[in-house]
């Protein structure tokens, strides 16, 4: 019992998108932050020139009216100024950080909504609970992971800039814009190291994100049989149901059998009651079985047929191949008409030498 209880099982497509719904997926905040720093230095090198001349603007107002007596409203049109166009130069980097998160996100897990996860919850203020997730095992490897990508930045990038030490002599006996391309190349070298870096752990976290995040929904052996009887229906019911329809039918067969036209059988194990009433001429052109059964059941077919006057023939071959390849109540196959029908004159043969009306209503 305690082995079944065990999460060993992988977790369902079912489970999969429950926890979706709750807004529970596979997502790593390093992967959302790199796409943010490139982000951000994308926007450093596309929007240089359009922050550095707003700044023009907003020093050459300021120092305008520096040397100008401000009554109170130059001094309200001057903030209303100057924040307006501080949050020019500044919407460019949030609306596109806005972006890159979104699509950090989306990149992880596709697109989701999720409600439930808006929901306010009273056991996430729980404080005992909170000290406990501070403390867990989880946030200390966490902790230590970040821990380990800073000291690992900050190593990388000392020893690149360390390497670039020996080339400071020679560049301080070039002009001015030679050390500024220098120190250019050099920027966007370090720059390039520390983005591949970053990528590298970004893709690490993701993949132990998504480790930890498939090892939290595995499933024990009793909750897949929980989930499949819930999607399946228990077997138990469902035989009860194979069970009730079958005895429908059954009971459904047995009272078709007083409108057959006659019963054909192997003599004893086989039974087929065949009908070819005017309806069954015109909808289907043939006769059709309406009643068959082996054993017990030919034995109940047959007595049923005396019963109600209905002709017994014995004709085994016939009898064999209509019970193993038409079903109840559909039309024979073309290649056995001539065998029924052959079969029909004879019933229609015996009952006239009886004196018994005519059992085919054509």
């Amino acid at each position: 019992m305690a082995a079944d209880e065990e999460k060993t099982e992988a977790p369902s497509a079912r489970k999969i998108a429950k926890a979706r719904e709750e807004g529970n997926v596979a997502k790593s905040p390093e992967v959302v932050g790199f796409l943010g720093l490139i982000v951000g230095l994308a926007l450093i090198f596309l929007l240089f020139t359009y922050w550095l001349e707003g700044s023009q603007r907003v020093y050459r107002e300021v120092m305008h009216l520096v040397n100008h007596e401000l009554s109170v409203q130059d001094a309200l049109n001057l903030f209303l100024s100057l924040t307006y166009q501080t949050f020019l130069l500044i919407a460019p980097i949030f609306l596109a950080l806005i972006i890159g998160g979104i699509l950090g996100n989306v990149l992880q897990f596709g697109l989701l909504f999720a409600p439930k996860t808006i929901i306010p919850k009273f056991s996430k203020i729980n404080p005992i609970k909170g000290i406990k997730n501070v403390i867990s095992l989880r946030k200390l490897i966490e902790g230590f992971f970040i821990t380990f990508k800073v000291l690992l930045a900050f190593s990388v990038g000392f020893l690149v800039f360390v390497s670039f030490l020996d080339e400071i002599p020679m560049m301080s006996k070039t002009d001015v814009f030679g050390q500024m391309v220098w120190f250019k190349n050099k920027a966007l070298l370090l720059i390039g190291i520390l983005l591949v870096l970053f990528a590298v752990l970004s893709l690490i976290d993701f993949l132990i994100k998504k480790y930890q995040y498939t090892k939290s929904l595995k499933m024990s052996k009793k909750e897949v049989k929980d989930e499949h009887k819930q999607q399946e229906g228990s077997p138990e019911i469902k035989q009860k149901i194979r069970q009730m329809q079958l005895k429908a039918a059954m009971n459904r067969m047995m009272k078709n059998i007083p409108s057959a036209s006659v019963v054909v059988t192997n003599p004893t194990h086989y039974a087929v009651a065949l009908r070819f009433s005017k309806e069954d001429k015109d909808r289907f052109g043939v006769p059709i079985v309406v009643a068959k059964g082996i054993d017990h059941l030919a034995i109940r077919i047959k007595s049923i047929a005396r019963e109600h006057e209905i002709q017994v023939i014995e004709n085994p071959p016939l009898a064999r191949e209509l019970y193993a390849r038409i079903e109840v109540e559909h039309p024979i196959e073309d290649d056995l008409f001539v065998a029924v029908a052959t079969l029909l004159k004879e019933v229609i043969r015996l009952e006239q030498l009886q004196g018994k009306k005519n059992r085919f209503e054509f």
